[in-house]
């Protein structure tokens, strides 16, 4: 299949390969759009099954990151990378560096960031050879590390759901489930937890899941007994896809909020769920803590307490996008799209809204 013809290319700028035989380094890196500015979005590494699937994922993440950018009014363009490999056992000082020099051929028109896979210190690795890296400014809230911020932005923004689908603003006895519970799932079910919820845990790795149990008294499920439980709300913290006709048919929710990028297997699902009742908060709206905290880390001028007032604003946008919903019998993920795409200029909204006028 040709790179244009993909499902997923959606007019991306710029799709680079890379491979370093020495390091073992095989990763892409994909920009999406650069017309607010340049393109941001962290390095994932994953033990992808094949390359295609590589490539299927670094294109649907770095099309979110463009809407999720634009959503939250930053002046960044969407891009991501994947490093094909287990983080777990193929990351090496070497593979990072090597990851750092191809960051670089790009010319500033990437910069990357943590991801799942990656972390602070591997930051700081990869920008021995590149300076295009950000999340790893010491004086920002978490020593650059932006899981906290894109936890508590899920936070802000899934109290917005209970408040519209529920009439709630509080979240004591409230059922929550969340699959992944690693660097933001685990963040994110503690302050849940502060709040009065009652959690469901189930994560790929059993370390996270004993933690989560250990020390917030979570209980822990199956990983695909998940999807059947009766609780309130769903948070999907872990990879993307995991909203399709199967998993929509079992759910037992009333709304869905959660940290992973890239929910819907297809966008058609965000109809399906509307037609079961379920609220979906469209993931690149309110996971968006994150890159909102390394856009002011970029700035050089990082205050917590700004970070924090622009953060809370998903919550404001949550609403706005629940309403315009409601108000149009749309779906909130098309909702979200509308918006975003006519703050970045996504040319296919320019022509209709141009036949229109």
């Amino acid at each position: 299949m040709s790179i244009f013809s993909h499902p997923a290319y959606d007019k991306h700028e710029q799709v680079a390969f890379y491979q370093d035989a020495k390091s073992g380094l095989k990763a892409i890196i994909a920009v999406h759009n650069t017309n607010l500015g340049p393109s941001l979005g962290g390095c994932r590494m994953w033990p992808y099954a094949d390359d295609g699937e590589a490539l299927n994922d670094v294109l649907r993440l770095s099309r979110g990151m463009t809407y999720k950018s634009a959503m939250a009014g930053l002046k960044l363009g969407g891009g991501k990378s994947v490093i094909i490999g287990d983080p777990r056992k193929n990351k090496t000082p070497e593979l990072l560096r090597a990851m750092g020099d191809f960051i670089n051929t790009l010319g500033g028109r990437y910069i990357t960031a943590e991801d799942s896979g990656t972390s602070v210190a591997d930051m700081h690795v990869i920008g021995e050879r590149t300076r295009f890296v950000s999340g790893v400014i010491e004086g920002s809230e978490h020593g650059g590390d932006p899981s906290p911020s894109t936890a508590y932005g899920v936070f802000v923004g899934l109290k917005a759901a209970a408040e519209h689908r529920w009439g709630r603003s509080d979240l004591n006895g409230l059922k929550v489930s969340l699959q992944g519970v690693g660097n933001v799932g685990f963040r994110l079910a503690r302050l849940l937890k502060e709040a009065g919820a009652e959690l469901f845990v189930t994560d790929i790795f059993q370390d996270n899941i004993d933690r989560a149990v250990n020390e917030l008294g979570a209980t822990a499920v199956g990983a695909d007994e998940i999807f059947d439980l009766d609780v309130d709300l769903f948070a999907p913290c872990a990879m993307g896809a995991i909203l399709n006709d199967d998993t929509i048919a079992r759910l037992k929710v009333g709304a869905i909020a959660g940290a992973a990028n890239n929910q819907l297997a297809e966008e058609r699902h965000a109809a399906v769920l509307r037609e079961k009742g379920i609220l979906y908060a469209p993931d690149y709206v309110i996971n968006a803590g994150g890159i909102i905290d390394v856009y002011y880390q970029q700035q050089g001028d990082y205050k917590p307490a700004q970070v924090k007032e622009h953060i809370e604003t998903i919550g404001t946008t949550m609403q706005e996008v629940f309403q315009r919903a409601d108000e149009t019998g749309d779906t909130t993920a098309h909702v979200a799209d509308r918006v975003a795409e006519e703050r970045f200029g996504h040319e296919d909204t320019l022509k209709t809204d141009t036949a229109a006028a």
